[in-house]
């Protein structure tokens, strides 16, 4: 989410339950004992004790009114008025890391596109986040090692922070895993893509996952959550499921009973040419995104519709307040 600190959205939390669903008929392949998202999960709750105990309520106090749970003394929250998610106020969150611009381009603090990832705007935001993560984040990781999927969770929750900085710019501050969380959702989806041959039930397979996207899409276009992050999260996940989640082919785990005359490759032709357009796309994404930045631009500039990714304004409610 973004505005006066809130995060940076939520992602369902049944995004992940079902991974696995479409139908891998490959052979048995290594499983792996999963315990960089129980870490990543520990460190998240470790860093808002930290920004609680920072935060002290009862010291600096509110003008929007008393803190909620007092008897947690200084881990009480700012006003429901304030902060609706039980958290912190805005300048802790901006003190701690929080993701903003001006401090970005202007004062060399570029730590704050990964700074902001272990950020969140509130206990409701929290667990909101580590719920999605848990059903997401350990199948992945069971099936594809803690090395590919700590990398997806990292870069796309970075990829996410550049295109947030890139077009909300000075309005807001932002905090939240949800970028690195779509992350793991568009990885999902290039995986099934990129070993197509190897899944039976690919269109029931192909259809839960894009609604789960779409859904989670729909529900950033409203008030105080920043898609932006959500999209540049899912795009760069997407991007490096290709590069990271290739599965050989049949055939391949068996060469060994094969002739040598019948060895077969280890992945099909589509598999290299993706590989390699989605390895392309990625690193010049990256490299004109951090020069856009850094320069100052701004990415509302190139595009005047963009903002609507964000924010749809109604009848019952503003996109900038």
């Amino acid at each position: 989410m973004a505005s006066n600190g809130d995060g940076k959205g939520r992602v369902a939390a049944a995004a992940g339950g079902g991974y696995g669903y479409g139908g891998y008929e490959g052979p048995e392949e290594r499983k792996w004992w999963p315990w960089l998202v129980p870490t990543v999960i520990v460190a998240c709750i470790a860093v808002f004790v930290v920004e609680m105990y920072e935060n002290n309520c009862p010291k600096h106090g509110s003008q929007l009114g008393d803190c909620v749970a007092g008897f947690l003394r200084r881990f009480s929250f700012q006003p429901f008025r304030e902060n609706p998610l039980l958290g912190p106020s805005s300048s802790t969150l901006e003190k701690m890391g929080a993701l903003d611009w001006n401090k970005i381009v202007h004062q060399h603090q570029g730590w704050r596109l990964i700074s902001c990832i272990w950020l969140h705007a509130g206990l409701i935001h929290l667990v909101v986040n580590l719920l999605s993560l848990l059903f997401i984040g350990i199948r992945l990781e069971q099936q594809f090692g803690f090395v590919r999927i700590g990398a997806i969770y990292l870069l796309s929750g970075f990829g996410g922070s550049v295109l947030s900085a890139l077009f909300l710019r000075n309005n807001y501050i932002s905090v939240g895993a949800s970028g690195a969380l779509f992350g793991l959702l568009g990885s999902m989806l290039s995986e099934l893509l990129m070993n197509w041959t190897i899944y039976s039930n690919k269109a029931a397979a192909i259809i839960t996952l894009l609604f789960i996207i779409a859904l989670n899409l729909a529900i950033g276009i409203l008030p105080h959550a920043d898609n932006f992050a959500h999209i540049g999260g899912f795009a760069t996940g997407f991007l490096l499921g290709f590069v990271l989640l290739a599965r050989p082919q049949f055939g391949w785990m068996e060469r060994h009973e094969l002739p040598e005359t019948s060895q077969p490759p280890k992945y099909k032709a589509y598999q290299y040419v993706l590989w390699v357009l989605a390895l392309v796309l990625l690193l010049v994404g990256f490299v004109i995104s951090l020069v856009m930045l850094f320069k100052g631009k701004n990415g509302n500039d190139g595009c005047h519709w963009c903002h609507y990714l964000n924010c749809v304004p109604t009848s019952k409610w503003k996109c900038n307040t």
